[in-house]
């Protein structure tokens, strides 16, 4: 499996950004850690050795990023208004540094799918509902889509459109609409300790109410929330649904 690690100066979060890519060719899977990890998160979590035979056999290239979550929501030090607006920064990193970066790696036509658990899968799911432009779907897994869950009760109007269980029932823009109804969205969670599959259903239900074509798989009450689960998930949905 080809492995690169670049980085550069991040104009949006004004700081170094590093970036792993593995593989060589195929579409291209934009990698979201979880909560408070970092971009080799999954590689030291072995997940590589359960996609290998997808990415080797040509049909996924792999862009692994850094989070700032303790930059912003994790962080217990900061103002919530500047969490929200460090949130913002991260989002802008994403479309206007890292999907040209993924471009120049791949083509202009080549698929870019969100993908991420926990933490990392309401921001996977967030950012492919901000640009469906950019975006051709999502996996998202063992996620919760009320970003208020990690605000600690502060709210205001960046939170809310950062937080798809609020904006997506009022989101009204017939374009916008089109393109998430044109893409791939897959939501999944175990049914074990620390999984949330109500939450699931309740934004599977907001997406049934814009009409717009998502998979929800809900796994056992043996399926909990850590790494074994998504070791399983990341590799099967890959292989079966992308």
């Amino acid at each position: 499996m080809q492995r690169e690690i670049t980085s550069w100066y991040s104009p949006a979060l004004k700081k170094d950004m590093p970036i792993a890519v593995y593989g060589h060719y195929g579409f291209a899977l934009l990698l979201i850690p979880t909560a408070a990890a970092d971009y080799l998160e999954y590689e030291r979590f072995q997940m590589f050795d359960h996609l290998a035979h997808i990415i080797d056999s040509g049909k996924l290239k792999v862009f692994s990023v850094n989070s700032i979550n303790t930059e912003s929501w994790l962080n217990n030090e900061m103002e919530p208004h500047h969490k929200a607006i460090r949130h913002n920064d991260f989002n802008h990193y994403i479309f206007h540094e890292v999907v040209p970066f993924i471009r120049s790696r791949t083509s202009g036509e080549t698929p870019i799918i969100t993908c991420g658990a926990s933490f990392g899968a309401l921001h996977a799911m967030n950012l492919f509902l901000h640009r469906p432009d950019l975006f051709a779907g999502t996996l998202s897994m063992s996620g919760v889509y009320d970003l208020t869950e990690y605000t600690k009760g502060f709210f205001d109007e960046q939170v809310y459109y950062n937080s798809p269980m609020h904006y997506i029932p009022n989101l009204t823009d017939h374009d916008t609409l089109e393109r998430i109804r044109r893409g791939k969205i897959v939501i999944a969670s175990g049914g074990g300790a620390y999984e949330d599959p109500e939450a699931n259903r309740r934004f599977s239900g907001v997406l049934s109410g814009k009409s717009i074509p998502h998979e929800l798989d809900i796994w056992g009450t043996d399926i909990t929330h850590d790494w074994p689960t998504w070791r399983k998930m990341m590799p099967y949905f890959l292989d079966s649904r992308f």
